[in-house]
Parts: C-alpha cells; sequence; structure tokens
C-alpha cells in the first residue's frame, strides 16, 4: 500500500511533467485544490522561472518572498516571476480551485556559459515578480506544451526555445543588433551529414553548435538562414522524408515505418506526416504506387 501523499494544504491532487532541455529543468503542474493554499516553491539551489498557464478561483495566485507577506507587486494577466538562486518562494491564493503552471529551474551561470550569453544585464540576479513579458511567456508555453512530447526532433525544438528564452532574460535590453548570423558551406554539409548520421535519434543543439564552434543562439540562427528551416524542422522534414521512401520502396506496415524513422507510433506518425504533405501516409502510398 502506498503511503499518502503530503500535499500542501487544501491541495486536492497535483500532477507534474518534468523535462530537461540544455541543463534546464522544465516542470509543467496541474493543480486541484479547495480553497486558501500557501506552498513553498521547492528549488531554491537554483533559479527558477514561473508562469501560471490557467486557474480557477477567487483569488489569483501571488507570488511572495517571505511567507507572511504579500507580494508588493499588482497583478499581472500571464505574470511571470523569475527568483534568483537560494532565495525562497512561496505560492499563495487566498481561494483556488484549479491552477495550471510552468516552472523552469536552472543554474543561472551555467545556462548563460552554454548559451554563451557574455554580456548580461546587470540585474539579472535581481528577483522580479509579476512582470509581462509576452515574448518569454510565449516561450514558456511552447515548452509546457512539448514535456511530454517524446518525437525525437522536440530534442531541438526545445534546446531552441529555452537557448531564445535565456536570451531574452539574461540579455542587456540596450544590446547591439544581432550580427547577420551565417554557416560557411563545410559547417553547412557537417550538420546535414551529423543529423542524417544520427537519425532518427535525438540531437541536441548545443551538439550541432559544438561541431561548428558557435553559441546555440547563433547557431540557430545560422543554420534557419542556410536553410529556411530551424534544426528541429529540418530534422523532422528529413525523417519524413525517409519515411516516404520506405513507404514507395517496401511493403512495411504504417507501425513498422513508424519505429524506423523514430515516430511514437502509427497514429503519432500519420499526424506529423499529413502536417507537412497534407496526405495521410497510407493515402500518400496509394495514390503514388496505385
Amino acid at each position: 500500500m502506498q503511503p499518502p501523499i503530503d500535499f500542501p494544504e487544501n491541495v486536492i491532487d497535483l500532477t507534474s511533467s518534468m523535462r530537461r532541455w540544455s541543463g534546464v529543468t522544465v516542470i509543467h503542474s496541474e493543480f486541484t485544490c479547495s480553497g486558501r493554499v500557501m506552498y513553498e516553491v521547492p528549488y531554491d539551489n537554483e533559479s527558477r522561472l514561473g508562469l501560471i498557464l490557467e486557474e480557477v478561483g477567487e483569488h489569483k495566485s501571488e507570488p511572495r518572498l517571505a511567507r507572511e507577506a504579500p507580494c508588493s507587486v499588482d497583478y499581472k494577466p500571464q505574470q511571470v516571476n523569475f527568483v534568483p538562486a537560494g532565495m525562497t518562494v512561496w505560492g499563495y491564493s487566498g481561494d483556488i480551485r484549479h491552477a495550471r503552471d510552468v516552472r523552469l529551474c536552472f543554474d543561472a551561470a551555467m545556462l548563460r556559459e552554454a548559451c554563451q550569453l557574455e554580456k548580461v544585464d546587470a540585474h539579472a540576479d535581481v528577483p522580479r515578480l509579476r512582470f509581462s513579458d509576452a515574448h518569454i511567456a510565449a516561450l514558456m508555453k511552447l515548452l509546457a506544451d512539448v514535456v511530454d512530447d517524446t518525437d525525437p526532433s522536440v530534442q531541438l525544438y526545445g534546446d531552441a526555445l529555452v537557448t531564445a528564452l535565456a536570451a531574452r532574460l539574461f540579455l542587456r535590453a540596450e544590446r547591439q543588433t544581432q550580427r547577420v548570423a551565417k554557416l560557411s558551406p563545410m559547417q553547412l554539409r557537417d550538420a546535414i551529414s551529423f543529423l542524417e548520421a544520427k537519425m532518427p535519434l535525438r540531437v541536441d543543439l548545443q551538439t550541432l553548435a559544438s561541431l561548428a564552434g558557435l553559441s546555440p543562439s547563433y547557431y540557430n540562427r545560422a543554420f534557419k538562414a542556410a536553410t529556411g528551416l530551424a534544426p528541429y524542422q529540418w530534422q523532422l522534414q528529413a525523417r519524413v522524408q525517409r519515411a516516404q521512401a520506405l513507404l514507395l520502396s517496401s511493403a512495411m506496415s504504417l507501425d513498422d515505418v513508424a519505429e524506423a524513422t523514430g515516430f511514437a507510433d502509427a497514429v503519432h506518425f500519420a499526424r506529423m506526416f499529413r502536417k507537412l504533405t497534407g496526405a495521410t501516409p497510407s493515402a500518400w502510398r496509394r495514390d503514388r504506387l496505385s
């Protein structure tokens, strides 16, 4: 018999999914509650970036740096909260029934180094509660959407989102316009060869960038400038193209083609195939072999 789960007061149920990209742990959680809630947010040895995605109740959620000290910043829709490592943060609501949030936990110095962010805002290590940044909020929502997605191309996708988010969070606002990103013909050939050799396995953005001796953020822009596609888009398209070759050259079932090209199952394969080609795999094969 499992011991009872020690939820915070008035939290009836809590489910969470977790995944790491570029050294950042992304936690997508859903809460069912029955009134006043006060809880300490864990991971105080790491910096935390949080966003409330949904909430239902009489009182909106409130971040606090001390348990009994109400937040001094007024509520904003889609508010983002940043708390540096070493600081305690509390989540509070006077009456909440349902909430869903996404939280990013990371070593700020290591993240900056991984993304090669040398010059950062002087206030990068200061807590920021209830601030508005539509770009950061959008990136966090996209990460929350794919925490449970096992597709190999999601590795590159999430890495790119984290890199873009880190730049937005840490780089000084007055930074100069980014230089035009370019890959040399050799760098592009190396990237394509590496992705093809690894297909359909996961590849992370840091590995690709390291092969070219570039930062992940620069590399992501440069690859897209050279091919018209972000690395994750190129990888996904290449997997679909390989699937097309298998559909035409073999009698493999859709399940077997899906497995050979790294899709979770035939349903996932059909959804992504149709998204890129406009037809289901079976219809596409039938039209070309009839």
